[in-house]
């Protein structure tokens, strides 16, 4: 098989309807998933053999998705101007090397929502998933609320953890950023310095906005997708007969749930 063959076959995974690479895709999304889990996990145990052999097989995983990612790509310069090519390094790095800083696993997540954001993944979840299409709006507020704090969390135990007793491990870092987020703000634990109150006012803008925005899509009444066929709305009430911008009559699929 030429390399013209090979390049080919693995840009129809990456980028194909068909069913391969539909279901390639999907692997790829349990693939960022187990791996954040499994940073999560890890990050609250002592390091040890076990998983100092499986942060070397997810580096060397993430790896090959980035070289293949790389070699199917039609501008391969431009992948080095966008943010997701080099948390992706960064996290390579910190599997294959741990002292190179464990943190920055934790931006790993970000491959999780820029997937969840690809068009043909989305335009897939929402053709397989009734629970994704109802409650889209919800799984983007609550996956970027999650991104935001584990990525706040491993900022914080980089920045402090050789500086600030009260951060002495990742669970310390993640109570800050979490109290920080709510506004609680028990005393407890503080981070000292210009650096660390900028921290924590980055944590609380975000954060709250981040927050606020999840409340919205949990109380706001539902909508359903579905483009109207003479203005081109796509969010309507689930009972909308007519378009509320044009007045066009829809013709909403109904699966007679409540």
């Amino acid at each position: 098989m030429s390399f013209v063959s090979i390049r080919r076959s693995i840009r129809s995974l990456y980028e194909g309807a068909t069913p391969e690479g539909v279901r390639f895709r999907y692997g790829l999304l349990a693939f960022d998933i187990v791996t954040v889990l499994f940073i999560i996990a890890t990050s609250f145990l002592p390091s040890n053999k076990i998983t100092e052999t499986l942060d070397v097989l997810f580096g060397v995983g993430i790896l090959v998705d980035f070289s293949a990612r790389l070699l199917v790509s039609r501008h391969r310069l431009l992948e080095f101007t966008r943010f997701s090519t080099w948390t992706d390094i960064v996290a390579i790095i910190s599997f294959l090397a741990p002292l190179a800083g464990e943190a920055g696993g934790f931006l790993r997540v970000l491959r999780t929502l820029r997937l969840l954001r690809d068009y043909q993944m989305l335009a897939r979840l929402r053709e397989d998933s009734n629970f994704f299409r109802r409650n889209e709006e919800v799984i983007f507020a609550v996956t970027n609320l999650a991104v935001f704090i584990f990525v706040m969390t491993a900022i914080v135990y980089e920045t402090q953890k050789f500086r600030n007793p009260q951060i002495a491990n990742y669970a310390d870092a993640l109570y800050f950023t979490v109290t920080a987020l709510t506004t609680t703000g028990f005393g407890d634990i503080t981070l000292p310095g210009t650096t660390g109150r900028m921290i924590t006012v980055v944590i609380m803008i975000f954060g709250v906005t981040l927050f606020l925005n999840l409340a919205r899509a949990l109380l706001t009444p539902h909508k359903v997708r579905f483009s109207c066929p003479t203005c081109g709305l796509q969010r309507h009430d689930s009972d909308a007969v007519h378009c509320k911008a044009c007045g066009n009559v829809l013709n909403i699929p109904d699966e007679g749930l409540t």
